[in-house]
């Protein structure tokens, strides 16, 4: 088995309360996720999120799904 490692890049639409998560494996391979709409009081906060934080919640909810 190989060990891949994985980024995260994360855009805010701010209209929509809602974020695109892409996530990107070493080996090229690449999967896009949005989560569902947030109210305000969320959004804010999540839009603090590390890149850890990101894989924690893609991990830990069900709050998103993939495009």
């Amino acid at each position: 088995m190989r060990n891949l490692t994985e980024t995260i890049e994360v855009k805010a639409n701010q209209s929509a309360r809602t974020f695109t998560i892409r996530k990107t494996y070493s080996d090229g391979y690449k999967v896009k996720y949005r989560t569902i709409p947030m109210n305000q009081e969320e959004f804010d906060s999540e839009e603090m999120n590390t890149e850890n934080d990101w894989k924690q919640f893609l991990r830990a909810t069900n709050d998103y799904y993939t495009v």
